[in-house]
C-alpha cells in the first residue's frame, strides 16, 4: 500500500472511530461525496492532497496534506459546520497514530477554514492536515 494510502485510510479509520466525530457525522467520511440524491448531511470527504518528497542520507520520506472537507446543511447558519471542523482537529492535530507499513512521524492541523458554499443553505469546512511520513523502503 503507498504511503499515501495508507495515511487516508488512517485518517479515515480516526475520524469513525471518534466518539465526538462519528456523533456528528456516524460513518459518513467519503473519499468521495454520494450522488447528491444519496447524500445525508453532516459528512465529510477527502479533498485534494499532496506530498513533498524528502530524502536524506538513510531515510526516505514525505511531507503530506490532505484537505478534508466537512459538510454541513443548517439553512445556512455556519455554527454546526464549526464545530464539525472543530472535533476534526481536535482528534487530528498532534495526534499519537500509527501506520502498519509506513511510519507515520508527526501530523498536525495547518488550517481550517469555515464557509457558505454559494447556494446558501450549505456549510463548507476545509481542514487541511499535514502528515510526515517515514516510507518503508
Amino acid at each position: 500500500m503507498s504511503p499515501s494510502e495508507e495515511l487516508q485510510q488512517l485518517i479515515e479509520d480516526t475520524l469513525r472511530a471518534d466518539s465526538s466525530v462519528s456523533a456528528m457525522v456516524g460513518s459518513r467520511v467519503y473519499d468521495t461525496a454520494p450522488p447528491q440524491n444519496r447524500r445525508t448531511y453532516p459528512d465529510i470527504t477527502f479533498g485534494g492532497s499532496d506530498y513533498v518528497p524528502e530524502s536524506l542520507e538513510c531515510l526516505v520520506s514525505r511531507e503530506e496534506t490532505f484537505q478534508l472537507d466537512c459538510w454541513t446543511r443548517d439553512h445556512g447558519r455556519l455554527g454546526s459546520c464549526r464545530a464539525l471542523t472543530d472535533a476534526v482537529k481536535r482528534v487530528l492535530h498532534d495526534a499519537e497514530l500509527a501506520l502498519t507499513t509506513n511510519a507515520l512521524i508527526r501530523m498536525q492541523v495547518e488550517l481550517v477554514r469555515v464557509f457558505r458554499d454559494p447556494d446558501g443553505i450549505t456549510g463548507h469546512g476545509v481542514v487541511q492536515v499535514t502528515a510526515s511520513v517515514e516510507e518503508a523502503v
